[in-house]
């Protein structure tokens, strides 16, 4: 790097540090992790300051992301009165809870610290307006810079830093993407991703369903999800002898209850 680029962009870090200091200030709260019996996963509880008692307010977590957690097992929920550091270090952020064991539970103080490098490099892919919060929100559902670039890789449009969450917690990525683009579709913006993604849109379904003699749209693949328009249904009408129904007089059926 040439001397004089090398001092302009220190000269920029330094300018944003300050803004960084007060904008991503670490997120101090009470923390709760259980297990959760049914599916052998933590369950993570960050009460709000007017929560009080109740584990009906604040932020709940129960997924994949926390079987990143380090420094704590289910077994160490049996250990009455150990002292627990759990850990969740991820590229947003790193999250800690400590506290003390009881009842199966650890229960105690957590920190979350931004990390005001990965708020530069997803500045630098468009990105911005970011807050504690919201890359709190980022670490537990694990939005990393190299998965944002590799969506908008792809060419999808309308990405923002809210709708990244949605598209991480419902697992949209470039394969995902591919499996509607390969079978002809345009591209879809991001909020469509989301609502095909929420419907249960798969690509073998699609598949069946043209097979059928359908070539339904995007919007009509969100319909047919939301009616249970099945590739058996479809068969089981055809089989009365209902042809050449359309994608919406298979819908009518459903809501009016015409099978039956």
């Amino acid at each position: 790097m040439h001397p004089r680029t090398f001092l302009c962009v220190t000269t920029l870090v330094a300018a944003s540090l300050p803004l960084w200091a007060g904008s991503l200030a670490p997120l101090h709260s009470r923390c709760y992790i259980s297990a959760d019996k049914d599916s052998r996963r933590f369950r993570l509880h960050i009460p709000s300051d007017d929560c009080g008692e109740s584990r009906h307010c604040g932020s709940n977590f129960s997924n994949d992301s926390l079987d990143r957690l380090t420094g704590i097992t289910r077994e160490d929920l049996a250990r009455e009165g150990a002292n627990l550091t759990a850990t969740l270090a991820a590229e947003a952020g790193t999250f800690t809870c400590t506290g003390t064991v009881h009842d199966g539970e650890l229960a105690g103080r957590s920190v979350f610290t931004p990390d005001p490098g990965f708020v530069d490099r997803m500045g630098r892919m468009g990105f911005s307006g970011y807050d504690s919060e919201k890359l709190l929100a980022y670490a537990f559902m694990d939005v990393s810079s190299a998965w944002v670039q590799s969506m908008q890789q792809t060419g999808v449009q309308g990405m923002t830093v809210d709708n990244l969450i949605a598209l991480r917690i419902f697992k949209i990525d470039p394969d995902y993407i591919h499996s509607l683009t390969s079978m002809g579709y345009q591209m879809p913006d991001a909020d469509k991703l989301i609502a095909l993604k929420v419907q249960g849109v798969n690509a073998e379904e699609v598949r069946q369903i043209r097979a059928l003699g359908y070539q339904p749209t995007l919007d009509e693949l969100i319909q047919i999800r939301i009616f249970k328009i099945t590739p058996e249904f479809i068969r089981r009408m055809q089989d009365r002898g209902l042809k050449n129904l359309t994608i919406g007089k298979l819908v009518q059926i459903r809501i009016f209850k015409l099978d039956e």
